[in-house]
């Protein structure tokens, strides 16, 4: 896959960018050098590879040091609410933004 100018035109556009025609032909070099990169790493036959968890586990055992799923913090929606400017049946107000 290979991107055109008029495709980082678009990407710039959406961006909110504005590049200069030496910046734009740098990031459409930059970016058809990065797809390259991913079409290489697609080509390989992974097939049979079992994913990592973590890079070291290619060399070593490890083991994920998780923390437990414990809620540490007391409940505060009062406090909370009591800063909202509008509020009802423990929750906050806003306006309709969509119809």
């Amino acid at each position: 896959m290979a991107l055109t100018s008029k495709d980082i035109d678009r990407i710039a556009n959406l961006a909110r960018l504005e590049l200069s025609s030496e910046e734009s032909e740098r990031m459409l070099s930059q970016l058809n050098g990065f797809f390259g990169i991913v079409e290489k790493m697609q080509a390989v036959d992974t097939s049979g590879v079992q994913p990592l968890t973590h890079p070291v586990a290619a060399i070593q055992d490890i083991t994920l040091r998780l923390r437990n799923d414990v809620a540490s913090e007391t409940n505060q929606r009062q406090a909370n609410m009591h800063n909202a400017p509008a509020q009802g049946e423990g929750l906050f107000l806003v306006p309709k933004v969509i119809e």
